[in-house]
């Protein structure tokens, strides 16, 4: 049994409440779960981007699990923006729009 920090702000547990991390929208906690399980694949990797890109990564566990997040990864990772890499090293996934560096071909 594996036990999860609780969230960072009780209103994470509120239907009703605005998330801290949608700050640039009147979304709310219930609308953001109802996103991420939308039938449409590019709203859910929208929205789970959003969540990746701006939430505590302690939160990111209240919404979605690994799985979720390896099963839209193709579609998610361009939403990522900076964070894309860290959570391409997290779960353990290719990260395709790493460039290699100058070089690294060589092994210098």
């Amino acid at each position: 049994m594996s036990a999860l920090l609780p969230p960072t702000s009780a209103d994470l547990l509120d239907d009703s409440a605005r998330p801290y991390f949608l700050w640039w929208t009147d979304t709310s906690v219930g609308e953001l779960r109802r996103h991420l399980v939308a039938v449409d694949a590019d709203e859910r990797a929208y929205w789970m981007g959003a969540l990746l890109r701006e939430a505590n990564t302690r939160d990111v566990w209240s919404f979605v699990d690994p799985d979720a997040i390896k099963a839209l990864w193709p579609k998610l990772e361009r939403h990522l923006g900076r964070a894309r890499a860290m959570w391409a090293y997290l779960l353990g996934l290719e990260d395709a729009r790493r460039t290699p560096r100058v070089g690294a071909a060589r092994g210098a």
